[in-house]
């Protein structure tokens, strides 16, 4: 199943080469590392890039560990450019580089690259993408899927894939599940195992139990 993102992948196109880190922000699973690895790929293969002159990193993969460290990976990168020509570079989850700042930052010196990417809202708000790269990161927001894009891989008619885009929301993956129950179990997943870690992390939140009271207040009517 492809979700077409056009919005979003044409705003990747006209930045294109512009000499800026595109930093690719979003909540988490809204689909990020789709719009990088898949959509932006596939384009740049058709328009006849070769294979060897997109280097990507998905820095979350425990496979990549070593990469996380700022030498590891500036010298890595250094060694994957074997020619003059441009080259792409997309680091998926910059968030687990360490300096990663620094690391960008020092790509922007090298000629031919052209550097991509995507940041978890816990570690890359768009204040920290203005102070962090001082005017040199480009920034693209992605969201959760419109109506539009929902309905595009929806199996069913325009009602079905309205109740169920109006009761469980935009997220990709809601589409890969085929009764209530599991789309609320990942929803429910995903705000206790993933949101609310990261408001505990960005914020340095000690009292968990007090920030799950505030969340279950419940408003009278």
């Amino acid at each position: 199943m492809e979700i077409k993102r056009d919005y979003y992948l044409e705003q990747l196109k006209t930045r294109e080469n512009n000499s800026l880190i595109k930093v690719i922000t979003g909540l988490k699973r809204c689909g990020k590392s789709y719009l990088l690895f898949n959509l932006f790929y596939n384009y740049l293969i058709e328009k006849g890039i070769n294979k060897s002159h997109i280097i990507t990193i998905a820095l979350d993969d425990l496979t990549n560990e070593k990469l996380r460290d700022p030498y590891e990976m500036l010298n890595y990168l250094k060694s994957s450019i074997k020619d003059d020509e441009l080259h792409y570079i997309f680091l998926d989850e910059i968030q687990y580089l360490n300096r990663f700042e620094e690391v960008l930052n020092s790509l922007l010196h090298i000629k031919n690259v052209d550097v991509y990417v995507t940041g978890s809202n816990s570690k890359l708000l768009s204040k920290d993408v203005i102070t962090q790269f001082r005017g040199r990161g480009d920034e693209i927001k992605v969201y959760p899927l419109s109506f539009r894009e929902f309905f595009s891989v929806y199996e069913g008619s325009v009602d079905e894939a309205w109740d169920d885009y109006f009761n469980y929301g935009g997220m990709p993956l809601v589409l890969l599940y085929k009764n209530d129950y599991q789309k609320v179990d990942y929803l429910k997943g995903l705000f206790d195992k993933v949101y609310i870690s990261d408001i505990l992390e960005r914020y340095h939140i000690k009292n968990k139990i007090e920030l799950d009271e505030l969340l279950n207040i419940n408003h009278p009517i």
